[in-house]
């Protein structure tokens, strides 16, 4: 499993990301029915949000690897960058630095899932003379 994840991280990638936005647009369901449960308001449970670090961490890795095998430096820089916004947004949601709507973090979380499945499909060396700079 380690191996395939390795040979082809834009697809680790690009799940991970579809399912941080499924988490994301989750969240509102679950407090609702868990507020109709209990009857009362409570914040959401640590396991939750902690989620939206482990899958930061899973991201990074296929980043870390797609950035590896790509050929394109244009789509390197991207993808690079785009963690790092999610990072932020991330961190962000945590902390209430600032107000930002949550679909910025949606976009940026679909951006990176198309980053990953655009460079799956068009930026992968072919030979590793043109992965090796």
């Amino acid at each position: 499993m380690i191996k395939s994840i390795l040979q082809k991280p834009d697809v680790l990638g690009a799940t991970a990301s579809v399912l941080c936005i499924i988490h994301c647009l989750a969240t509102p369901l679950i407090f609702i029915a868990h507020t109709c449960a209990v009857g009362g308001c409570k914040s959401a449970p640590n396991w939750w949000g902690g989620l939206d670090y482990v899958f930061l961490v899973i991201s990074f890795f296929a980043i870390k690897q797609s950035i590896k095998n790509s050929s394109k430096s244009n789509i390197k820089f991207a993808l690079g960058l785009n963690w790092v916004v999610l990072f932020l947004l991330i961190l962000n949601e945590t902390f209430s630095w600032f107000y930002l709507p949550e679909t910025v973090t949606h976009v940026v979380a679909l951006l990176l899932a198309l980053l990953h499945l655009y460079n799956l499909r068009y930026c992968q060396c072919k030979n590793e003379s043109c992965c090796s700079s």
